[in-house]
Parts: structure tokens; C-alpha cells; sequence
């Protein structure tokens, strides 16, 4: 099952619990995901999914330090709970050594021992790390890497 199926047929069993919280949450969600196929005109795939849980799972954490600043903390729990839905879809994040594997592989696969292998290497890297780790880290473990 798709991940967009299943977040319809989550937002489906939201709406007959009565759980108003998750269901806006996915509607949003939804509401994003198809804005993306309208402007890209194509059937989103779990890809582009990922990517989508990611841009809002960035807004969110940016409303927060913004709410906190301003003393609004009833808006800090809305979107911690809208956080704590959307990460539901995300896919399991790689640990430490895990990343540090899948980094060295990477950087072997480069042959290139070029100033600019860095962006070969993060574009090697970024499709098959989307969702589960986050890609500032990787480049800073990239340059660390590359450079000793």
C-alpha cells in the first residue's frame, strides 16, 4: 500500500473515531500532497510523499520557536501534536553507524577525488536518505569524511 492510500484510509478512520486533531492533520497533509500533483501534474509517489511530511514537519518546527518566543504556548501544543501525526508517516530515521555505512559507501562510489565531489556525493546520497536522516548532519559528516 502506497503511503498516500494509506493516509486517506487513515484520515477515513479518523473521521469515524471523532478524532478532530488527526483528521485536520490529514487533511492538510492531503490538501499539500495534492497541491504538488497539481503543480508537478503528475501522481505522487511515496517520494514525493516523504518529501511533502518533510516540508511540513519543518514548518511546524519553525512555528514552534516562533510560538515559544511570543509566549504561545497553546499554539505549541497544536503543532507538537500535528508533528507527532505527520512523523507517524515517516520513514524509521538511521542510526549513527548505520549513516556513517551508507556515508563511506558513498564516498568510495565517487571515484572523483575533486574539490567538487562533495555535491556528487550528497547527490548520491539525498534520494536514498529522504525522510530518514537529516541532511544537514549528512553533508557536515561528508566534509568531516572527505577531508581527513
Amino acid at each position: 500500500m502506497s503511503l498516500k492510500q494509506k493516509i486517506a484510509d487513515d484520515m477515513k478512520a479518523a473521521m469515524r473515531a471523532g478524532d478532530k486533531q488527526r483528521r485536520d492533520t490529514l487533511r492538510l497533509l492531503q490538501a499539500g500532497l495534492k497541491q504538488r500533483e497539481v503543480d508537478e501534474r503528475v501522481e505522487v509517489d511515496d517520494a514525493v510523499v516523504i518529501a511533502v511530511l518533510e516540508k511540513m514537519l519543518k514548518q511546524r518546527l519553525e512555528s514552534i520557536k516562533h510560538y515559544v518566543a511570543a509566549d504561545r504556548n497553546d499554539l505549541v501544543v497544536i503543532e507538537e501534536a500535528e508533528i507527532t501525526v505527520l512523523q507517524h508517516y515517516m520513514p524509521q530515521p538511521l542510526s549513527e553507524t548505520e549513516l556513517e555505512v551508507i556515508v563511506k559507501d558513498a564516498i568510495a562510489a565517487i571515484e572523483d577525488i575533486s574539490p567538487g565531489r562533495m555535491g556528487k556525493v550528497m547527490a548520491l546520497l539525498k534520494p536514498k536518505l529522504a525522510g530518514r536522516a537529516d541532511m544537514s548532519k549528512v553533508s557536515a559528516l561528508v566534509k568531516s569524511l572527505i577531508v581527513d
